[in-house]
């Protein structure tokens, strides 16, 4: 049976996650919240309460695309479990895989953001003009600011395509640090 209209002429939560479900999917890239809530002319109490809707709709039926947020943008992706089909289905571009050099500056500038190219450096103890330039080319850093000292230094920070990238929604999902040092000096000969 059809999701019926409401009689004041709005839409029903069900009728709304589709109209999202839809406009996501056309979409691709990540919407933001607002952009919808404008399009379908609903509040944002009435797009959480549809897009609450369409996550378990697209969970128990355990659908082949999840819905996932960043922050206040939405977004439809191919759920982890059946990306090797897709992979093995479509032979899509492999994606470019990051060098060690540039998933350790990545991974300083994600733990430590915002920060300059000085501070990566100093933690990484060699120059990163190289890596900073590639990671900003690839979308996954961006300058967020400047820091407020002499030279005003680039501050740089990740960015969605970042999240993405890794599959993530929030920084807050990155794994935790393990900053204890090693209990023995590695110099010594084995």
């Amino acid at each position: 049976m059809q999701d019926e209209p409401k009689k004041d002429g709005g839409m029903t939560r069900q009728q709304i996650a589709g109209a999202v479900e839809a406009i996501l999917f056309v979409a691709g890239d990540p919407v933001d919240a607002s952009v919808l809530t404008a399009a379908l002319e609903i509040t944002r109490l009435e797009l959480e309460a549809a897009l609450e809707a369409l996550e378990e709709d697209l969970h128990k039926d355990a659908r082949g695309i999840q819905l996932m947020r960043y922050g206040d943008r939405l977004q439809l992706c191919t759920r982890p479990v059946y990306a090797d089909y897709v992979e093995r289905a479509l032979n899509p571009t492999q994606r470019q895989s990051l060098t060690g050099t540039l998933l350790e500056t990545l991974s300083v500038i994600a733990y430590k953001q915002p920060v300059t190219k000085a501070d990566v450096e100093q933690v990484r103890g060699v120059k990163c003009d190289y890596s900073v330039a590639a990671l900003t080319r690839l979308g996954l850093i961006e300058e967020v600011g400047r820091r407020e000292t002499l030279g005003r230094p680039i501050l740089y920070g990740t960015t969605e395509a970042f999240l993405r990238h890794f599959g993530i929604s929030s920084l807050d999902e990155l794994p935790a640090l393990n900053l204890q040092q090693p209990s023995e000096p590695f110099d010594e000969p084995l």
